[in-house]
């Protein structure tokens, strides 16, 4: 009796040594949600060496009731890992863009970037102006720099031209990091940072652009309202079938605070409150956002944001759709002839820089050439809006 309790008791400091390396280890492998199922396993497996060294399984109805009961924990401590299995087993439709698609100069690997026929009118050796920006206006800027900045590598996120988010680029702006930004117009907190640094943004528009909503191509709603739309960010609308869809609880995501489209969300949704949004359902890239809303089963119920060249030229997700705002559809046509409700300017931003070729750049952008370029990638340019 006393050499069995002696094992017992070093078994248990065994198990208890071992169990807590390997919830360590899960932990730190980001596997957390199997830690109870390995404790469970566990106390049953020493529960059941004790219970053998002492004799207790002399009968079946012993032995059956110990196996129901384990069986009972060992299911109870599955149902956790099973639901995250199961989640990461439910095919997504990948949203994040490889930027070095459209790196500069990239001749020697596919390139999607565009140029332009004839050289550009202007051309620069030296003082070449540090750029960043928003991802979906990378393909433009990066089009830019290949007509006019001399031949050589622009690493995307180490070089004079960069590829940062918009509030990423909009830091280096402030801290003199880069001499301008393409991106969507501040934030009122980006303003407010200008301001105490005393900073003097001047926003000189390039093109314009749609913001869009989305859903899951398996939503049967194909269109919403404006008010429709601020009453689901503003959590007055919770269903679908509120808006004439199926009874599912509408998971309406958000994007970071100072994004291009979070500001988007913030001026079109003006004085009305934005609800707050769960942690988990504030993607943290525009991709991040596109590849939640497409998940195929478990967000099918879920809507998302965008601006509409990043989601049909840069990611083509056809797992979404694009939502028809007031009944019109976000395209080029609509955006050119003014009838999508949500179409706006994004700009060439800067600070104050010293840099001399600064203003030849800006001005060549919305010269004709520079519009010519905003119109191939796929935006629609600005001095159409001008009557020009």
């Amino acid at each position: 009796m006393i050499t069995s309790l002696a094992f017992a008791v070093f078994l248990l400091i065994g198990f208890l040594f071992f169990t807590a390396i390997g919830s360590f280890y899960l932990l730190f492998m980001g596997l957390i949600h199997y830690i109870p199922l390995v404790i469970a396993g566990v106390i049953m497996l020493y529960i059941w060496i004790v219970m053998m060294l002492f004799h207790y399984f002399s009968t079946k109805q012993r032995k059956r009731w110990f196996g129901l009961i384990a069986g009972a924990v060992i299911i109870g401590a599955a149902v956790w890992p099973a639901m995250q299995l199961y989640k990461a087993s439910i095919s997504t439709v990948g949203a994040e863009v490889d930027v070095y698609y459209y790196e500069p100069f990239a001749f020697d690997r596919e390139s999607k970037l565009v140029s332009l026929k004839e050289e550009a009118t202007v051309q620069f050796e030296n003082h070449l102006p540090r750029i960043d920006g928003a991802t979906a206006l990378y393909p433009l800027y990066a089009a830019f720099v290949q007509a006019v900045y001399p031949e050589k590598e622009y690493n995307p996120y180490d070089s004079e031209v960069m590829a940062n988010t918009t509030p990423v680029a909009y830091d280096n702006l402030f801290n003199g990091k880069v001499d301008m930004i393409l991106a969507a117009g501040p934030s009122d907190a980006q303003l407010k940072v200008a301001k105490e640094k005393g900073l003097e943004l001047k926003l000189t528009p390039v093109g314009r652009e749609a913001f869009v909503f989305f859903v899951n191509q398996k939503n049967p709603i194909n269109g919403l309202e404006l008010k429709q739309i601020q009453g689901i960010y503003a959590g007055n609308i919770t269903n679908w079938d509120e808006v004439g869809g199926i009874n599912e609880p509408i998971r309406a995501f958000q994007r970071p605070a100072d994004s291009g489209s979070q500001t988007a969300l913030e001026r079109l949704m003006g004085d009305i409150p934005i609800m707050d949004a769960p942690k988990e359902n504030v993607s943290e890239g525009m991709g991040g956002i596109i590849s939640e809303v497409s998940k195929y089963r478990n967000y099918k119920n879920a809507i998302g944001y965008t601006f509409r060249y990043y989601s049909t030229e840069m990611v083509g997700n056809e797992e979404i759709k694009l939502l028809a705002i007031d009944g019109v559809k976000p395209t080029k046509e609509t955006i050119r002839s003014d009838e999508y409700p949500i179409a706006s300017e994004f700009y060439i931003v800067t600070a104050g820089t010293k840099n001399p070729n600064v203003g030849k750049f800006i001005e060549w952008m919305v010269s004709a050439q520079g519009q010519e370029l905003v119109e191939k990638v796929g935006y629609v340019p600005i001095k159409e809006q001008m009557g020009e």
